[in-house]
């Protein structure tokens, strides 16, 4: 039964959401979860454990919508400890260089493969991607200005010679959003996936590839090269440096080192 004012909260949830400035995706997800709490009756404890065979992400943000819930709508505190999902020791799948090279090499339309190019050689992330227009590059500095990012914190990435390469060779620069489908629509989250799969399955990469396979390649081959650590955490957009180190668990830089010893 939905809980009596359930209507009222969502919109305080609504408001609370915007005036904290979360973006539109944040805001929509939360609002799904909590009207979903509302209507099951059970204590914020009881509707997380209906999570708990879910991924670690999702219950993440299950935990935090409804502390958030909580904290800033009811104004109680949120006392429940709520048991988080243990890591699973996983480490990130990174492509290898000529991998990186065969998915453009296969990719002939050129809109799909600047989206290929934008993935890896910025690192940015999907929802950065498609929020991207052509007024955030300047070509003289070199720079690319994100403005829509995680946690609404304006980043500045470089700008690689292999893209600017590719958008002045082809003319590709007009105004508004980069990537806009041939109806004049905004692409969506879906087109860019399938857009990363088509060319994974056309190179005969046999790893699973996704839009952040390019982001965990682009940071694990910075770091391979020689890249200072918070440098990559700044490109990356990192709130947290632990976050970042785990690319240092996957860079096989000294690692070849010590197979040198033997």
């Amino acid at each position: 039964m939905f809980m009596e004012g359930g209507d009222a909260y969502l919109i305080k949830l609504s408001e609370e959401l915007r005036l904290r400035r979360h973006s539109a995706q944040t805001q929509k997800v939360y609002i799904s979860i909590l009207k979903n709490f509302l209507n099951s009756g059970c204590s914020a404890r009881d509707f997380l454990l209906r999570y708990s065979d879910k991924s670690n992400s999702t219950m993440r943000t299950v935990y935090f919508a409804l502390k958030f819930f909580h904290e800033n709508v009811l104004k109680q505190p949120f006392h429940d400890e709520l048991p988080l999902a243990k890591g699973t020791g996983k480490l990130p799948q990174v492509l290898n260089r000529e991998e990186i090279n065969r998915l453009f090499d296969v990719t002939l339309n050129l809109k799909h493969r600047l989206v290929l190019m934008l993935l890896y050689y910025t690192g940015i992330r999907l929802s950065e991607l498609l929020s991207l227009k052509w007024e955030d590059f300047d070509f003289e500095r070199g720079t690319i200005h994100l403005k829509t990012t995680k946690g609404s914190k304006d980043r500045i990435v470089f700008l690689h010679e292999r893209l600017s390469g590719i958008i002045n060779a082809f003319n590709l620069r007009k105004e508004g959003l980069v990537f806009m489908s041939n109806l004049g629509k905004k692409y969506n989250k879906r087109s860019i996936q399938m857009i990363v799969k088509a060319a994974a399955i056309k190179a005969g990469i046999n790893k699973r590839v996704t839009p952040h396979t390019l982001r965990h390649s682009f940071a694990t081959h910075l770091l391979e090269a020689g890249a200072d650590i918070r440098s990559i955490q700044a490109l990356l957009g990192h709130k947290d440096l632990k976050t970042t180190q785990i690319y240092t668990h996957v860079a096989n830089k000294d690692i070849k080192k010590l197979a040198e010893l033997l």
